[in-house]
């Protein structure tokens, strides 16, 4: 055949696809079985077949992207001509998903966070925290586990202990707070949310927008120390791929983030901060 066929990195002769359940060749070889018994399809009907089956292959990598399957970020789909040698790119509307983070600043009280889950894929939420008159109450809805819940829960008291020295003093014991967490791709689970949520209620009761694009990396212990993220390529690589203009770094993956690859790097701005009160302060631009 004139063609050949690349899915991800490694591009194989067309003739030397990996015969998986699934695979372009496998679509080919079946359509062209139906459509053509004599086997006598034109160059222009096998780049419409080519084409169709290597869409269907990208669809399913679409879909395992947004659960946060980091192995198929690395992935492109195309064929070569081999008489012109010209290569095309097959890819699909949904490519990318880049809707879940919205480019305006969201209202006080909401930002976005990427999360490790237990499975080690990258889940991406949208903590929203709203407040009402009250005595201090705190409660939690959303596709939440027990890590998640905890891990507010831990913010929320450090803030509360903190009260004075965070300049809060006067508002955080005036209302109760009501907190969802809005899972944006369905992993229905997520360790980390404290850091967040603390951006988050900071902004609310400071009646301040976080900027445009934002998303936190990191969790809080009850002392305010801030643990790093365990490795920041795989939930930047998401994040990016969801529309994220900045990202709120601790600084102690610092060194990590400068072996991030360079075409990651050129693409967010990082936002590196130390303590929680700093990430709240340079989340909404102060």
């Amino acid at each position: 055949m004139p063609f050949s066929s690349s899915g991800g990195r490694t591009p194989y002769p067309f003739g030397h696809l990996p015969l998986t359940s699934c695979s372009p060749k496998r679509t080919i070889s079946g359509l062209v079985k139906l459509l053509h018994p004599a086997g006598d399809p034109t160059k222009e009907e096998l780049v419409e077949y080519l084409e169709l089956a290597l869409e269907g292959r990208r669809r399913v990598k679409e879909q395992l992207k947004k659960m946060g399957s980091f192995e198929y970020y690395q992935t492109s789909f195309s064929y070569v001509d081999s008489e012109s040698m010209q290569e095309t790119f097959v890819g699909v509307p949904e490519e990318g998903g880049r809707s879940l983070i919205e480019q305006d600043p969201p209202p006080p009280g909401s930002i976005y966070t990427a999360t490790f889950t237990d499975s080690d894929m990258v889940a991406l939420h949208r903590v929203e925290v709203s407040k009402m008159a009250g005595t201090g109450k705190i409660k939690i809805t959303g596709n939440t586990d027990r890590q998640m819940k905890d891990s507010i829960v831990t913010a929320y008291d450090y803030m509360r202990a903190n009260k004075s020295r965070l300049g809060i003093e006067r508002d955080i014991g005036n209302y109760d707070y009501h907190v969802q967490i809005v899972d944006l791709m369905q992993a229905k689970e997520g360790s980390q949310g404290g850091v967040a949520f603390f951006v988050a209620l900071y902004s609310l009761l400071r009646e301040r927008s976080t900027l445009a694009g934002l998303v936190v990396l990191g969790e809080m212990t009850i002392q305010g120390n801030i643990m790093p993220v365990r490795s920041l390529l795989e939930p930047l690589q998401v994040i990016l791929d969801n529309g994220a203009k900045k990202v709120l770094v601790p600084v102690s993956n610092k060194r990590q983030y400068l072996e991030v690859p360079g075409d990651l790097m050129e693409r967010v701005d990082p936002v590196f901060y130390s303590e929680p009160l700093a990430a709240a302060l340079k989340a909404i631009g102060m």
